[in-house]
């Protein structure tokens, strides 16, 4: 240890936040649940993707996603600006990297709203990170909810259904599942995972051992 380097006299936690990426169908809920986590825990944060997408009504520039021009969001692949980029429906999302990984280095949680191709681009670079999957209770509930939301014809929600079972091959790259039947429920259980995850023994051991004095590394102590 560095001479200069602080010895803690407790164990509160991993001082780093941890990457939290969330997806699963349009209409399963991610945002509302995202959302919800947002008003309850002052240590979470969103993190705003990029998109060439249009907004949709009510949505804020900046707030719900960096709406830029399809040429501006190349450039920025280009310069390797993004944390991970997928091309859905037809348009580009990407998640910029610089504020993410500034925002984790300050003790923050960041939570991640992606598709499943983004989602997959970030675990080859971030094997710590947290991958939870949002499924609404069956086929007919997520189609009521996309009817419901009002903002698309016949012909694009029977793409995004059809588009689902495609998704569901990526299932067992995440490591956890949330069933969103009942919103609060649902919410609590994203929140209990986010918690839990915090205590990974992966993320504390070392702060354990610099408290007792002992070198708790993996792969550096003797089994008793």
């Amino acid at each position: 240890m560095k001479n200069d380097e602080v010895t803690p006299e407790w164990v509160t936690g991993n001082p780093t936040g941890n990457l939290i990426v969330i997806s699963g169908p349009s209409g399963a809920g991610k945002g509302t649940i995202v959302k919800a986590l947002l008003d309850q825990f002052a240590s979470i944060h969103y993190s705003v993707s990029a998109t060439t997408r249009d907004p949709r009504d009510g949505e804020v520039n900046g707030v719900n996603y960096w709406f830029v021009s399809r040429e501006d969001f190349l450039h920025m692949r280009a310069k390797n600006d993004l944390l991970e980029w997928a091309e859905v429906y037809g348009n580009f999302y990407g998640t910029p990297r610089r504020r993410v990984l500034e925002a984790i280095k300050r003790g923050h949680d960041i939570i991640l709203e992606i598709d499943p191709q983004g989602a997959m681009k970030v675990k080859e670079q971030f094997s710590s990170a947290v991958f939870v999957y949002i499924m609404p209770p069956s086929p007919r509930e997520l189609s009521r909810r996309i009817n419901d939301r009002g903002t698309e014809n016949q012909e694009a929600i029977r793409h995004r259904l059809n588009s689902v079972a495609c998704e569901l091959g990526y299932i067992h790259e995440y490591d956890y599942l949330v069933i969103n039947d009942e919103l609060k429920e649902a919410t609590a259980d994203v929140a209990a995972i986010i918690r839990a995850e915090k205590w990974r023994v992966k993320r504390n051991a070392h702060l354990v051992g610099l408290v007792w004095g002992v070198d708790l590394r993996q792969g550096t102590h003797e089994k008793i």
